[in-house]
């Protein structure tokens, strides 16, 4: 048995943290991804996990959504890990850790009717959630996402430009059902490794993938826009990618996902020239 950590619902605030009831973990029944397996469809399976470096329970959750995004090739799977951080308190700050993303984990709880939050969780297109660690879930889910149909097909274009800042224009086609509708652009780095020194993971070196590192949500007022957002210092084009995604506001529905990957700008690359 493995406890899944768990916080009391407060909206846009975290409480303390609890224990929620025992856990198994589901086993591996499942052989990775093909044609057959997931039959045909014109969907998509838009991931979240809600983890931290400072909790016990997630390291198996953060192996599990790598695993996947090694097996899912091309296929319209889209993977976010969304760093809380309301484990910091416990003695060990995750660096990747933010305020943004423990209220968003706050949001599903409020359009799924959770009593509370827990790490590691997992929310699959905005309307399927269960522990982060649940193998055959995740995978069932996703099954799902990608045999159904989505309602917006969404283009994005990212260029790095100079002064360590990136230009993302976005394009959505189709029906997006309401005027309540938004556009979420996640910065995301694919690959970490830490080594914790403190807290529940205390002496642990911990593998970490699809770790969203700036997540802008803006409200989709038409149908093409576009947003700066500012590189960390050691941002590298090849390991960094941009996810977007269109959400319906009332009840966390995800329409619609697509991601992008770093153009370089004609400034950069005769940078690049210059220095050489």
């Amino acid at each position: 048995m493995r406890g899944i950590k768990a916080l009391a619902l407060v909206p846009f605030l975290i409480g303390a943290i609890i224990i929620s009831a025992a856990f198994t973990n589901c086993k591996n029944t499942a052989k990775g991804y093909s044609k057959a397996s997931l039959g045909e469809g014109k969907g998509f399976a838009l991931v979240e996990l809600f983890t931290s470096e400072g909790c016990s329970s997630c390291p198996p959750a953060d192996e599990l959504v790598a695993k996947v995004q090694k097996e899912v090739g091309d296929k319209p799977v889209y993977i976010l890990a969304y760093h809380v951080d309301y484990w910091n308190r416990l003695g060990w700050k995750d660096v990747f850790s933010s305020a943004d993303y423990s209220k968003r984990q706050n949001e599903y709880a409020r359009w799924l009717n959770l009593p509370q939050v827990y790490t590691p969780q997992i929310v699959v297109n905005g309307k399927t959630e269960f522990v982060g660690s649940q193998e055959e879930r995740l995978r069932s889910a996703i099954k799902d996402g990608l045999q159904g149909s989505g309602s917006v097909q969404l283009n994005l274009n990212v260029t790095r430009s100079t002064n360590n800042m990136a230009s993302i224009q976005y394009k959505v086609e189709g029906n997006t059902g309401n005027a309540h509708s938004v556009i979420s652009l996640a910065l995301v780095q694919k690959q970490a490794v830490v080594k914790v020194e403190r807290g529940e993971n205390g002496g642990r070196t911990l593998a970490h993938a699809q770790i969203v590192r700036n997540l802008q949500t803006l409200t989709l007022n038409r149908s093409n826009g576009s947003t700066a957002i500012t590189l960390p210092a050691a941002f590298e084009a090849r390991g960094w990618e941009v996810i977007g995604f269109v959400q319906n506001a009332e009840n966390g529905a995800v329409l619609g996902a697509s991601k992008a990957s770093f153009k370089i700008s004609a400034d950069v690359v005769q940078q690049n020239k210059n220095r050489q």
